[in-house]
């Protein structure tokens, strides 16, 4: 029956529910002349052509109304107003033609019933069609079968959305609001988060999709933590509002990402310190095209600078944040020259030439070389880039007036035990000591932990493991990490940037660290599957811990002491660190730059000891920076042979 009614054209669709209502609004008048007179024969015979005026007035209102207008499987609940603006309308009407014609008929009382039972009958019936069809629909419908959790005007206006879409099936609403629970909502029921596990088990749904945009991350954190033991695929759905503003599309329906599990609040930017450094000014980032570099490059373009200097050694990577960029300015709405800069940050002399043409009054330098085995496996190219690098343009920004350098630095730094973390805590020193030995150069330092979504990072690897059916390979079953997304670490760099007086280190608040067996099994099972281990041996996707990678900790730690202070900004911290004097170091640095270029890999790692006296390089194994070295320089089996 359902089949042969969709397949009505819209006209006769149309027709059949104006007969329908015919007959209904007739029914509802014989109705108040039975309740009136109180006998269940009542005549329509003696009110002539009142009984025939009472639906004739009302249908050419309804259609006049727009009521024909709605698919009843997506009607909306203000049809109730639809039908009661017309019934009482068209009751209005009747009696006026009563009253003009002075014919004795239907009474005032009748009028009032048969007004009631109008809007209770063409109602009704609607509701009870639109039920039908949607039950009729969700038993023959192969979409996917969802519960949408948040039954507001998000989560209503997602079900309509979802219905007239081809992948989505909504069965359900779920809401924690008891006041919500057990009253149906477009059409759906809306269950307690309870009921949840049973529907799964009963295979009412397969997925629960969030539509709480308005809700905080605290919150959604914690609403994702209790679906996981559901063992359900969950996804996010964005807010109408940033659908309407085009941030994201109608049918942006995402996994769940990290930073939706960690819960982790955002605190809203200080205006003054975001703009001191940038807007105006003439600004350059170093590592334009990577991860941080990038993002810092989309937050000062909208930050407005007067020009702003992309520095980037990969070609293909500083064309695509220049293309990216470029798009910004279309319209005038975040108009900013850009200048690129294909170089290397070694290139000292190159480097304050651009400086001084283009005037840069500001450096974020996020050129690094980060990925801890690879710089374990190329220590000299990781120590030049990282340290000997850092001076190079450090000294260059001095020489060219550059009144702001800021280094983008690493929880790494602290007690490293990697070539990485050390360089890194070396280029610090640099700076702390340029510092204090005088200039026109403001230098400061933001540390922080790792990134959500930075090249290497460890969740869309774990994400593509998942979805290639396992297994996931984890470096060590204790291992935890700080975790903070791309647009937020910007955000806070530049922020801290403009702090200070010279020579501070930053420390980011990131929050509190996370094990990342727990996130694999998170991620695990909001993808609707179980981890296959000794409880579950049939479980779908198995975690593998291989061993921990050259120079890789256990933890990261943000202080190398406890001599830390606040700032205006409740996310950044002061750290007050050991420093060197600039004399010694510049000495030892020069000694260190020959001996990276000599290949000299004993002396360049004796120098890194002997300047950061917190690293304690890690036993390694084979493949290691010292293995690669050996290889490097043994003659013989077609060796490259370095004098």
């Amino acid at each position: 029956m359902m089949k042969a009614f969709l397949s009505l054209s819209r006209g006769r669709k149309q027709a059949v529910a104006i007969v329908t209502d015919f007959a209904l609004l007739l029914l509802a008048l014989w109705s108040a002349l039975a309740l009136r007179f109180e006998t269940w024969t009542p005549s329509f015979a003696t009110y002539g052509w009142q009984v025939l005026a009472a639906p004739l007035l009302a249908i050419p209102i309804f259609i006049r109304l727009g009521l024909y207008r709605a698919v009843i499987r997506f009607m909306e609940d203000r049809v109730v107003f639809v039908v009661t603006g017309g019934v009482a309308l068209s009751v209005v009407l009747l009696a006026a033609g009563i009253a003009l014609t002075h014919t004795p008929g239907l009474s005032r009382g009748v009028l009032g019933i048969y007004c009631m039972l109008a809007i209770l009958y063409v109602g009704t019936a609607r509701f009870l069609a639109r039920s039908y069809f949607l039950r009729a629909e969700r038993a023959e419908d192969s979409r996917k079968r969802v519960a949408i959790y948040g039954a507001g005007s998000a989560g209503t206006q997602l079900a309509y959305a979802l219905r007239a879409g081809r992948e989505y099936l909504p069965v359900a609403f779920v809401d924690d609001n008891a006041a919500l629970q057990r009253i149906e909502v477009a059409g759906l029921r809306v269950q307690s988060p309870d009921q949840l596990m049973p529907m799964m088990a009963a295979g009412r749904i397969e997925e629960v999709l969030l539509a709480i945009p308005s809700a905080s991350r605290s919150r959604r954190a914690e609403i994702i933590g209790s679906l996981e033991g559901l063992h359900c695929k969950v996804r996010l759905v964005p807010g109408m509002a940033d659908v309407v503003s085009g941030n994201v599309t109608a049918d942006a329906i995402r996994e769940v990402e990290i930073e939706d599990l960690l819960g982790r609040e955002s605190v809203a930017p200080d205006a003054a310190l975001l703009g001191r450094c940038v807007t105006g000014k003439v600004v350059m980032v170093s590592g334009a095209g990577g991860s941080i570099g990038a993002e810092l490059c989309r937050q000062i373009v909208q930050l407005r600078p007067s020009r702003l200097v992309l520095m980037e050694r990969s070609e293909f990577a500083l064309y695509s944040i220049e293309q990216e960029l470029a798009t910004l300015c279309v319209g005038g709405s975040a108009c900013v020259e850009l200048v690129p800069v294909l170089g290397s940050v070694l290139h000292q002399k190159r480097n304050e030439m651009v400086m001084k043409s283009f005037g840069v009054q500001t450096v974020y330098h996020a050129a690094a070389y980060k990925h801890v085995p690879l710089v374990e496996h190329n220590p000299i190219e990781g120590l030049r880039n990282n340290a000997v690098g850092t001076r190079r343009m450090a000294e260059a920004a001095l020489a060219a007036g550059v009144g702001t350098f800021v280094l983008i630095s690493t929880d790494k730094a602290v007690r490293p035990t990697n070539v990485m973390g050390a360089s890194k805590r070396l280029a610090e020193l640099i700076l702390q000591a340029l510092a204090r030995s005088g200039g026109g150069t403001r230098f400061c330092m933001v540390r922080f932990g790792n990134v959500l979504g930075s090249s290497g990072s460890v969740v869309p690897l774990f994400r593509r493991q998942i979805a290639a059916g396992g297994p996931i390979t984890l470096t060590h079953a204790e291992i935890t990490r700080y975790f903070m997304t791309i647009p937020e670490a910007a955000q806070l760099v530049i922020q801290a940037g403009s702090m200070g007086e010279g020579g501070e280190v930053y420390v980011l608040d990131m929050g509190k660290p996370v094990r990342i067996i727990d996130l694999a099994r998170r991620m695990v099972h909001l993808s609707g599957l179980e981890v296959r281990d000794e409880e579950h041996p049939d479980g779908d996707i198995a975690i593998e811990v291989v061993g921990l990678r050259p120079g890789e900790k256990l933890y990261e730690e943000l202080l190398i002491g406890e001599n830390v202070e606040g700032t205006t900004h409740p996310l950044i911290m002061r750290a007050h660190e050991h420093e060197l004097p600039w004399a010694l170091l510049a000495e030892r640095l020069a000694v260190m730059d020959d001996a990276c270029q000599r290949f000299d890999y004993e002396q360049a790692l004796a120098l890194l000891v002997s300047l950061v006296k917190e690293y304690s390089p890690a036993p390694h194994g084979d493949g290691d920076g010292e293995l690669l070295w050996n290889a490097m320089t043994r003659p013989g089996r077609g060796e490259v042979v370095v004098h």
